[in-house]
């Protein structure tokens, strides 16, 4: 039996509809972060040879007047620039005889830029990313509206973690460890990545401020996917929920604030999952993330445009990992020829990316085989 029977319960149209969503997500978020790399190559006058979305053989594609081939590949992966006096794709060694250029080819070259140009250029996709999902969220918050619950406590279950800790119906959170709250959705947020952690809450009582402390409880939820988590609850109720639409500028400001934190949940959970205290199966490649496009497509242009934002935010961070191969390695080798006044010697930046590449596919592995399990284990209940 298939570890994908889950992708194809319902049948071929089923996973169809997976298929082009999962490509048409990918596209986007993949043309967005090459853009940013070819964007800034482009304003430093650097020669871009293919933008590709995609690798493996070519499917199609064109040439534009600055000589840039543009076009699709067969494996919807991932995506590449390639910049004049690049070895391959990864940007990352150049050419052999790179000192044998004209002074013309020289000056177009990705290796003949000032180290801030390079610099610029490489972090130019992670930043596009970023960009991406401040405007989906900035557009979202002004025309659909910002999911937002003044932070009032509507109701607390009984034996619950609040009633434990004293949090009464009717208290409006204030502050959390230091962190001022403004709506519902922030205590959610904090309070779910911080299961068994003590927390000292302030709420507003009768108009007075009353402190608190509480430790949420730590509970086991499956989500619409499958996917199993273990989160934190306290055991409250919001008092309502709406949605408020913001002006453009406010719309603006609410969406660099929401990609903050969304960041800083991402890099939050990632640090668990590294010292142990979140569970590994919790990370998901392409397969689970084809899966979702899926589904929340499903539910609309306004999920399906947040999930986009969420995605777009993630690829930003992992990109920015000091990772060789990675963008964020690239940054690594840059702030070392920063501090030494000349690049790490050709032998210790081919060292460097192998051992990236190794990194990366075995995450890539192990976030696949988390994805057939998961699969698995849905198809088993």
């Amino acid at each position: 039996m298939s570890y994908l029977t889950p992708l194809l319960e319902g049948g071929v149209y089923h996973f169809l509809w997976i298929a082009f969503w999962f490509v048409i997500v990918l596209t986007v978020l993949v043309f967005v972060h090459e853009f940013g790399h070819y964007w800034i190559a482009r304003r430093n006058d650097v020669k871009v040879e293919v933008f590709s979305i995609g690798f493996g053989p070519e499917l199609f594609g064109w040439w534009d007047r600055a000589g840039t081939r543009w076009k699709f590949s067969a494996i919807p992966l991932g995506g590449y620039v390639k910049m004049f006096g690049d070895a391959d794709a990864s940007s990352g060694l150049p050419i052999a005889g790179m000192n044998q250029l004209s002074p013309a080819e020289w000056a177009v070259s990705f290796h003949g830029k000032r180290l801030g140009q390079r610099a610029a250029i490489v972090a130019g996709g992670p930043i596009a990313n970023f960009v991406f999902a401040i405007v989906v969220l900035a557009v979202l918050f002004a025309t659909y509206g910002q999911p937002f619950t003044p932070p009032e406590v509507g109701q607390v279950q009984p034996g619950s973690a609040a009633e434990a800790g004293e949090i009464h119906p009717g208290d409006v959170i204030t502050n959390i460890n230091g962190t001022d709250i403004q709506r519902f959705e922030d205590v959610q947020q904090i309070v779910r990545m911080n299961p068994g952690v003590p927390m000292t809450l302030v709420v507003k009582r009768d108009g007075q401020p009353v402190t608190l402390h509480v430790t949420p409880s730590r509970t086991e939820i499956t989500d619409r996917f499958g996917d199993r988590h273990e989160i934190g609850l306290l055991g409250i109720g919001r008092s309502g929920v709406e949605y408020v639409r913001r002006n453009p500028i406010r719309a603006a400001g609410s969406a660099v604030q929401e990609t903050w934190n969304l960041s800083v949940g991402t890099l939050e959970a990632m640090w668990q999952i590294i010292i142990g205290t979140r569970g590994s199966d919790e990370l998901g490649g392409p397969l689970r993330i084809a899966q979702m496009s899926g589904e929340v497509a499903r539910g609309g242009v306004v999920q399906l445009l947040w999930f986009m934002a969420v995605l777009s935010i993630n690829l930003g961070l992992i990109n920015l990992f000091p990772v060789p191969v990675l963008d964020g390695g690239h940054l690594l080798f840059y702030a070392a020829e920063a501090i030494r006044g000349r690049p790490l010697g050709q032998r210790a930046q081919e060292y460097g990316f192998r051992i990236g590449l190794a990194l990366v596919l075995t995450l890539m592995v192990f976030a696949t085989w988390n994805d057939l399990v998961h699969f698995w284990r849905s198809w088993s209940l």
